[in-house]
């Protein structure tokens, strides 16, 4: 019992509850602020920590974004914001390409609709892990050994078809590699069991009603 008791503990401190909030995002956050929480209302600080520390998986995620949000998207930024007493201040920003693959412009994540920033933190979750996700990780498991379980209730809220797809085709990605799952409850049941059906490892669970 004890032993079975200790593996429920270590499986909880492995469970990542993810519910991004698009009111919360588009407002500048401290620069170190850089664990991201729950809610992602801190991702600017996080994407700018990413994109400086590694850079291969904020590659990936410019990808993912690429093909989840509109327009070319070259990266994501955090911009500090103001001078002075705001120097600590970082703005979230997609750094867009023209046709040529030439930086020329950013826009401001805070301009995004609801989706496209649900989009982009649950991206960003998927593609991390605990050292940089406000959690409490086993400490018991050695780091190469942790497997994160991002737990997402209403995984496909103000999603689009296209994005959802695109979501969980990046879960079952980085769920092949043996270090994430992804656990979420849907709200379009017909679009999830039609994408269950079209990628391999992922499935879904009729709960009725």
């Amino acid at each position: 019992m004890l032993t079975a008791a200790e593996q429920v503990v270590v499986a909880l401190r492995s469970v990542f509850a993810c519910d991004p909030r698009p009111e919360d995002m588009r407002d500048p956050v401290p620069a170190a602020d850089t664990l991201l929480r729950g809610g992602c209302d801190n991702v600017a600080a996080v994407l700018r920590r990413t994109r400086l520390e590694c850079g291969i998986r904020h590659g990936l995620l410019t990808d993912a974004v690429r093909a989840g949000c509109a327009g070319r998207v070259a990266g994501l930024a955090g911009d500090v914001v103001g001078d002075g007493s705001d120097r600590g201040l970082l703005r979230a920003m997609l750094v867009r390409e023209d046709e040529h693959g030439q930086e020329c412009g950013r826009t401001p994540l805070e301009w995004l609709g609801d989706g496209e920033l649900r989009y982009i933190a649950l991206a960003l979750v998927l593609l991390t892990g605990p050292g940089v996700l406000s959690m409490d990780p086993a400490q018991e498991v050695l780091p190469v050994h942790q497997s994160l379980t991002v737990l997402a209730d209403g995984l496909d809220r103000a999603l689009d078809r296209r994005q959802a797809a695109e979501l969980l085709a990046l879960a079952e990605r980085m769920g092949r590699r043996g270090h994430v799952r992804l656990l979420g409850a849907v709200g379009d049941a017909g679009a999830a069991a039609g994408e269950a059906g079209r990628i391999p490892g992922v499935s879904l669970v009729d709960l009725g009603g």
